[in-house]
């Protein structure tokens, strides 16, 4: 696996992932978030191969604050150490900022995202 800036949008690439994860506001509205993603601070994207399997999003200025929007591993994926890793690397480029934040849904995987060491 690799992990990597995800800097051209590909429609065809990021819908089957929210799709796959049940973000129905998201692969709904389309044009959404495509503009989302233009507005994003910071996406990082794991690859296994040429294959899309994890991707984390994050909005803010970059100095003082940065909000973890979106985190999202293929159901076949996770609890492999994708998500870790995706958040991870956020963490380490984002170190120097003084708050980041993170919001999850009140599912059984919100609470599995709160588990990261």
């Amino acid at each position: 696996m690799v992990i990597k800036p995800y800097s051209q949008y590909c429609e065809a690439e990021i819908l089957p992932l929210y799709k796959a994860v049940g973000w129905s506001n998201y692969y709904g509205h389309p044009e959404m978030l495509e503009k989302a993603f233009a507005g994003s601070l910071c996406t990082l994207a794991a690859y296994e191969g040429e294959n899309l399997v994890g991707i984390i999003r994050a909005v803010g200025d970059g100095y003082s604050i940065v909000f973890i929007q979106d985190i999202l591993v293929y159901p076949a994926y996770q609890r492999r150490g994708i998500g870790t890793a995706l958040m991870q690397a956020l963490l380490d480029r984002y170190a120097h900022v003084y708050q980041i934040e993170l919001a999850t849904d009140n599912t059984e995987n919100g609470h599995r995202l709160l588990q990261v060491p």
